[in-house]
């Protein structure tokens, strides 16, 4: 019988293979996202102490309209750059969280750029 592929459990998978490498500290903590259908999330961590230094969501009260399209992606990105500097935070590693570099995931790492985050 087939067996169909889980897309889920083979982001996981990706995704864990890349935080092997993948560490954030309070000189450089890391730009994690993830995306869902409906919505956009971004966490800038600290993996030394675990802790959340900054986050950012579709969600959130201060954003309106769509979280599911690129637009939302990029004011999202905007949106946690800005929390990030106001704190003094300039450098992070990017996580992808296992998503393909490519739609709304790319959008909102240029956004991030465009307001000022390095990575």
């Amino acid at each position: 019988m087939f067996k169909k592929e889980d897309r889920r459990e083979q982001r996981q998978k990706r995704h864990l293979r890349v935080r092997k490498k993948v560490s954030g500290t309070a000189e450089r903590p890391r730009f994690a996202v993830y995306r869902s259908e409906k919505n956009i999330y971004a966490q800038i961590i600290d993996d030394v102490k675990g802790v959340t230094l900054v986050s950012a969501s579709s969600l959130d009260k201060d954003f309106d309209g769509l979280g599911s399209n690129k637009e939302a992606a990029k004011k999202v990105g905007q949106l946690i750059a800005k929390k990030a500097l106001d704190k003094g935070i300039t450098e992070v590693v990017f996580d992808r969280g296992g998503f393909i570099y490519h739609g709304r995931i790319q959008e909102l790492a240029e956004g991030a750029r465009e307001a000022g985050l390095q990575f």
